[in-house]
């Protein structure tokens, strides 16, 4: 009795739901108890290391489901007993930081160029202590619950030490190498970017026909290029040695427009004869395939760009102007010199900085590299064998491509924010690697023979590191497992469980951290890599500030919930597929937390009379049904999980709630109009309750604390987030076959009562033909009770004056007592009859088929029997009903 008297103790619940209030409350008291806490123990781990956002960053849309997705996963983790550990951390992110603190430098009339190295480094510094640790809280309002006890920084000093000693490692490896090579230059950043850093898209463009003259005549040939004021580096024209065109060009010389330059006709298999003229200039500074046919041929380079994208002195003309207006100027100059021929409009693919949107130049720049050909080999390995699984698995392929064609990585950057390059010079070209200035001092003594040698005689690289060769360290140096690799928390959290980040990051940093795992700790950083979609809008259009299509999450939150937005985000965003948002997704979100809300306050509104001994034979059949639907959800919803289908199952615990509980279980259940409930009800009620509560917490952890802390009197220190996930038990497939049989009977009943109007409250009589059914019929008590019939009896043929329904292949009959309307229910049988006949000829035409009869297996003709025995016990049955209608009518 004093666990009842708990349960209904009476509250003052509000008659709405209040997220504001509720977040803040429940959060604020996670935190005090540590719920997030994670140290080594002898539970089993399950560690998820955070995709580390920007640190200028703040909280957008891609961040929402990112971040709500570890969140489900962690905290279902956490209710079934394992020892969550979810680090959270921010990147360094060198480009983006340091463009924003230029561009406020800017603001505040400094020039960076003006500045020391040293200097530039405090303003970033201040910039990053200022706005750093914004994002992080801003995922506290998401409800995220990080160990923050364990907040890391990509530029910390462990981590920062740990990157430099992998750099150190890998060229003593033989790995990092020095060299001048064809990269991929941002002139808006001024730094190199990788391949992976590329975006590339179609775009307009423009096709000039120029004419090159030949040497010692007045014959000219025309070349065909996009890039006009390139031309100003060329070295060569090449032709396909093929190409019967052009055989008389080979071996002499033609002259480069503009600057006048004789260059010689050389010929290469390389160049397209149906593209353009079939003729290619070659400028072999400015275009990769261009630099590898004058490696071939021995071409001279001209580099006519400056860093910033204008054009050098070694250009000749335009010096200074920037790369686009040097094309005009090249264009009016040909013009005028009557050397182009004609320009047609092109359409190309472009390749813009993932980071700033600028056109990429073709540079040869000299820059550090990492070999990654062997080193990747047993990161490829790791997929193909499923020792590390990607859901969805079509990213497999994708993955596996990618690394079989993988390419050096170049890992310097032109910046002064981020992991300065541990090399020293001690000449021109002389120069050693080492950790710091000591040992590069003692190693340049040593590698020069010059004892004399001081730190004055030193010059350390200008370069930072890519910021990519941090965050592939990323699982491990979470742990500090680089500079203390066999450490308590290595040893207990490595290697972690999960990833979960978006495709577009597969290459540069899940493939790299795989990796890097193998070569620093001979095993994988994590089991699983859940790869989620983009946040898009209706119109399929990427979310983003200049678009004006990204609304502030915080907005959404305060608008909808925290609850409401991660249920809205979740609700159509399955594993790999984007996410096509509007604001009717957290409203859904919204309204399904004021659902939950609102059968707590039925059940809690209840008045329970311990004193009713038995339970209403309904009610027990109610439970006996819902008992074992929940128990088949929650196998359901392990399944979804297990497969990383997390929509699914919020979808399925969604439904739960919805439909079974509150349209069927409660409706059912709940005691007549000021009438008490019975103790027994009442605790197997708030059992389902509470059991649905815990399914639901890792998708919506604020109202479920709430509810489940107001449910009753809890000790202080107890928590919905720290219970147990509710088992699966026994599930009886016979029950609930019965049930939604006992479903259909209730829904059939209640449609006839609305087509023809008869009052919810009046009590009908529904009867069953003996002839369609042997069995006492299951959930006669609930049938009863839900379509408001007063008995339920068995006629051995069709009483006069009542409206047919079938179900399965019985026959249920409502007596009607002259409010019958004839025409409406002619017509629904006809179009019943329409249908099941052509259902019934297609199951024919299967029986029919000599190769499917002799083929298929003997339960599917088994099957196919059964469907060809109802369909014709429904027709006839449809068939008398008819005739009986129509000679009353």
């Amino acid at each position: 009795m004093h666990f009842i008297n708990r349960l209904n103790r009476k509250m003052d619940i509000p008659s709405k739901y209040n997220p504001a209030s509720t977040e803040s409350k429940w959060y604020k008291y996670w935190m005090e108890q540590g719920f997030f806490r994670s140290e080594p123990d002898d539970r089993e781990p399950y560690v998820i290391a955070i995709p580390p956002p920007n640190v200028t960053g703040v909280l957008h849309m891609g961040h929402m489901l990112n971040n709500t997705l570890q969140d489900v996963l962690a905290r279902r983790q956490r209710m079934l007993g394992k020892n969550v550990c979810w680090v959270p951390g921010t990147d360094h992110a060198s480009i983006a930081t340091e463009a924003r603190v230029v561009a406020k430098l800017r603001e505040e009339g400094i020039d960076k160029n003006d500045l020391s190295r040293d200097e530039f480094l405090e303003h970033a510094w201040r910039w990053t202590e200022k706005h750093g640790g914004i994002i992080l809280e801003q995922l506290k309002r998401l409800g995220a619950s990080c160990d923050w006890e364990r907040t890391l920084f990509t530029m910390d000093d462990l981590r920062y030490r740990s990157v430099i000693r992998v750099f150190v490692d890998l060229y003593n490896k033989g790995l990092i190498y020095r060299g001048v090579r064809m990269v991929n230059w941002d002139p808006e950043a001024k730094t190199a970017v990788s391949d992976e850093e590329v975006v590339y898209t179609e775009e307009d463009s423009k096709l000039y026909y120029v004419k090159y003259r030949i040497a010692g005549s007045d014959e000219y040939i025309t070349i065909a290029t996009t890039r006009p004021e390139t031309i100003l580096g060329d070295t060569a024209v090449c032709v396909n040695p093929a190409d019967i065109r052009y055989k008389h060009l080979q071996g002499k010389k033609v002259i480069v427009p503009m600057v006048n330059r004789e260059v010689p006709v050389i010929s290469d298999d390389y160049v397209d004869m149906d593209f353009g003229s079939g003729c290619l200039k070659i400028t072999p500074a400015h275009d990769i395939n261009d630099y590898e046919i004058g490696q071939r041929h021995g071409l001279e380079i001209i580099d006519i760009f400056n860093p910033d994208g204008t054009l050098s002195s070694e250009a000749g003309l335009f010096t200074g102007s920037d790369r686009f207006e040097a094309r005009k100027l090249s264009v009016s100059l040909l013009r005028e010199e009557a050397l182009l021929e004609k320009v047609e409009n092109y359409r190309n693919k472009t390749g813009r900085s993932e980071r700033t949107n600028a056109v990429i130049e073709p540079k040869l720049s000299m820059q550090w590299f990492l070999r990654m050909a062997e080193i990747s080999k047993p990161a490829l390995e790791a997929i193909i064998n499923s020792d590390i699984n990607i859901y969805p698995p079509k990213f497999k392929n994708v993955y596996r491509h990618w690394m079989e064609n993988v390419r050096d990585w170049c890992i310097s950057r032109q910046l002064w924010w981020g992991h300065r390059i541990p090399a020293w010079y001690f000449s021109s070209t002389g120069y050693v690697v080492a950790a710091n200035e000591e040992d590069a001092l003692a190693l340049a003594r040593k590698v020069t023979g010059n004892k004399e040698l001081s730190s004055s005689d030193l010059r350390q690289d200008e370069d930072v590191l890519d910021t990519w060769f941090s965050s592939w360290l990323w699982p491990i140096s979470c742990f500090n497992g680089i500079l203390e690799p066999d450490n308590d928390d290595i040893n207990y959290y490595y290697p972690t469980n999960v990833l979960v980040t978006a495709p577009e990051i597969l290459f540069f940093w899940v493939a790299r951290m795989i990796i890097a795992a193998y070569e620093y700790r001979d095993m994988k950083p994590f089991s699983d890599v859940y790869l989620h979609g983009i946040v898009r809008d209706k119109e399929r259009r990427k979310m983003s500030k200049s678009l004006g299509n990204s609304p502030d999450p915080l907005d959404l939150i305060g608008k909808y919930g925290a609850d409401g937005v991660r249920v809205g985000m979740l609700l159509c965003s399955p594993a790999g597929n984007d996410l096509l948002y509007d604001d009717s997704l957290p409203e859904q979100g919204r309204n399904f937390a004021n659902k939950i809300w609102n059968a707590f306050r039925l059940v809690k509104g209840w008045e329970l009379d311990s004193g009713i001994e038995e339970q209403p034979p309904w009610s027990a059949e109610a439970a006996k049904w819902f008992g074992n639907r929940l128990n088949e959800a929650i196998r359901q919803y392990n399944r979804a999980f297990d497969k990383y289908r997390i929509s699914d199952a919020l979808m399925i615990v969604y439904r739960l709630f919805w439909e079974d509980f509150s349209s069927w279980y409660l409706e059912a259940v709940k005691p007549d109009y000021r009438k008490p409930v019975d103790s027994k009800t009442y605790t197997c009620t708030l059992d389902f309750f509470d059991k649905l509560l815990r399914l639901m917490h890792p998708f919506m952890p604020f109202i479920t604390e709430e509810i489940w802390q107001m449910m009753e009197e809890r000790d202080k220190g107890l928590s919905i987030m720290v219970s147990d996930m509710p088992d699966a038990g026994k599930v009886s497939s016979t029950v609930l076959k019965d049930f939604e049989n006992a479903r259909m009977i209730v829904s059939a009943v209640r449609n006839i009562r609305k087509k023809n109007n008869l009052p919810a409250k009046d009590q009908l009589d529904l009867l069953v033909s003996k002839k369609t059914i042997d069995d006492e019929l299951p959930f006669r008590n609930l049938i009863k009770r839900l379509a408001n019939v007063s008995d339920i009896e068995y006629v051995p043929g069709k009483p006069g004056d009542s409206v047919c329904f079938m179900v399965g292949t019985s026959e249920y009959y409502i007596l009607m007592g002259g409010r019958i309307d004839v025409a409406s229910e002619l017509e629904k049988l006809e179009a019943d009859l329409k249908y099941y006949r052509g259902f019934l000829d297609s199951v024919m035409k299967k029986l029919g088929n000599d190769s499917f009869v002799n083929n298929a297996p003997a339960k599917v003709i088994e099957l196919e029997e059964k469907k060809k025995s109802d369909a014709k016990t429904r027709i006839n049955a449809l068939l008398d009903r008819i005739n009986d209608l129509k000679g009353k009518g």
